[in-house]
Formats: structure tokens, C-alpha cells, sequence
């Protein structure tokens, strides 16, 4: 059994090539399986500051394209974010090999936040964009970095971190430590079709990269939130056969000759 990666534009599978079945990743797996109620008040609020902010525009249209318009305000800030994100995790492999990289128009300040970060804690890379596969509880997900990060309480010392990089504009969700533990306590690391023994780490956490600045925030991804993960998985799961546990209408044997009929009320023999 093969475990490979396939990009499809800015969405990516974890497929067996041998078979062509595909493995569900961590972070569909959290999507599916875990209610994030904020999210809903994100769209409604989307919504909202749409209909304000592009009131002149919007009251130019037509009600119908009024309405499309509204509807799709959410997938459009949605879609610049992962745009976002997608280009500075790129950005990002390649500066932490200590290559030049040309920067987009508008990711000036998130590349020098990194850039800060990198040299700040003096950052040695283990594993970038690495691709992590647990064979036991059937599941595929890539890591952004481990690396050796200097100690701040001892600059000679270097403390291993696995890290997952955000660049959303509200910080750091508690969902992560689910996304981070998956990833530490997956079977192995897959590296050109070959297996290797996942690399240890003493503490997790995430780079929350933006164009002001950066904050390295520790997350605690331990044994307890790796149980919580599969409790999740589990829930994905069946949120994705659920439909499947539902039958066809049972029929009747007989057919019903009753029929309901109207009366008035002085007819009522009581």
C-alpha cells in the first residue's frame, strides 16, 4: 500500500495508489466532524457588512441578482483568505530552505513577518510540508514544519516543534490542537513513496503570520486531544454514511377504504 498526495488545485485527496481508494485527511475530518457554530455567525456576519458596505451597489441590481450577490459575499472572503494562505504556506516551505522567493503583490508583510520569525528563533528545519499517514486509525495529513527552534529561556538550547502555520485574521482556534495531535501521533512520515518513523517533537504549536507581525503560540496537542480526534472521526463518519441508514417507505399491505367526510353540526346524532 502507496500513500500519495494528490493536488487538485487549491483542494488536495490522500489516495492508496494501489487500489484508488482515498484517505480521509485530518482537516476534512475535523470539517466534517466538529460543530463550529462560530462559523455561522462569520457568514451571517459577512452577509451583513456586505449588504452595508455595497448598499449604492447592490440597490442598482435587480432583486434576484441582489440576492446572488449576498449569497456569494461569504465564499468570496472566504476564497481570498485561502488564497492567502495557499501562497504564504508556499512561501513559506521555501524560505525556511533558505531560498530567495519573488513576493506576491500584497504578502509583503506576511513574508517579512515569517522572515522575522525564521531569524528570531533562529529556525532549523526537520520536515517541511511533510506528509503523515496513520496505517492504524486510517487517516492522511501534511504537516507544515518541524524544525529546531532556539529556547528563549536558554539561547543555547533547541527545543523540536511541530508547528502548522495560520494566516486568518482571527487567530488561533482551539480545533487545532485536534489538527496538530493527528499529526504527531500518526504512524509514519511518507517521503518519496518510503516510510519513515515520525520524528519526536517536545512542544507543538502555531505561527500565526500576518502582515503586521507574527506570534509563535504553543498549543497543547497531546495524547488526549489525539483520542478526541478519532472521537471526531468518528463523527465524520457518520455524518458521511448517515443518509445511507435511511429506507424507502414501507407500504401498506391492504389498502385503506376510509374516507373522511364532512358533516354539519345539527347533523351530529349526539
Amino acid at each position: 500500500m502507496t500513500i500519495q498526495r494528490v493536488n487538485r488545485g487549491r483542494s488536495h485527496a490522500y489516495v492508496d495508489s494501489e487500489t484508488g481508494r482515498r484517505i480521509p485527511g485530518v482537516t476534512t475530518i475535523i470539517s466534517d466532524g466538529l460543530p463550529r457554530p462560530a462559523l455561522i455567525n462569520w457568514a451571517a456576519d459577512t452577509t451583513a457588512e456586505a449588504a452595508v458596505d455595497r448598499w449604492d451597489e447592490l440597490s442598482k441590481l435587480p432583486p434576484s441578482a441582489r440576492l446572488k450577490a449576498l449569497k456569494s459575499a461569504r465564499y468570496a472572503e472566504r476564497d481570498a483568505a485561502a488564497n492567502r494562505g495557499t501562497q504564504v504556506h508556499a512561501l513559506a516551505e521555501r524560505l525556511v530552505a533558505g531560498e530567495q522567493v519573488a513576493v506576491p503583490d500584497g504578502l509583503e508583510g506576511h513574508v517579512r513577518s515569517y522572515v522575522r520569525f525564521l531569524d528570531d528563533f533562529g529556525v532549523r528545519p526537520v520536515v517541511t510540508e511533510g506528509l503523515v499517514w496513520s496505517r492504524q486509525h486510517d487517516y492522511c495529513g501534511t504537516l507544515d514544519l518541524i524544525a529546531d527552534l532556539a529556547d528563549p529561556d536558554d539561547p543555547d538550547a533547541r527545543v523540536r516543534w511541530l508547528i502548522d502555520i495560520k494566516t486568518n485574521r482571527s487567530g488561533v482556534f482551539g480545533e487545532t490542537a485536534l489538527q496538530l495531535a493527528a499529526y504527531r501521533y500518526a504512524d509514519v512520515l511518507v517521503i518519496d513513496g518510503e516510510e519513515l518513523e515520525m520524528p519526536e517533537v517536545e512542544r507543538t504549536g502555531v505561527v500565526h503570520v500576518r502582515a503586521d507581525g507574527y506570534d509563535l503560540v504553543p498549543v497543547e496537542a497531546g495524547e488526549l486531544q489525539h483520542r478526541q480526534f478519532l472521537y471526531v472521526a468518528q463523527v465524520a463518519a457518520f455524518q458521511a454514511m448517515s443518509r445511507d441508514l435511511i429506507g424507502e417507505p414501507v407500504l401498506s399491505p391492504t389498502t385503506s377504504r376510509y374516507e373522511l367526510t364532512r358533516v354539519e353540526a345539527d347533523e351530529v346524532p349526539f
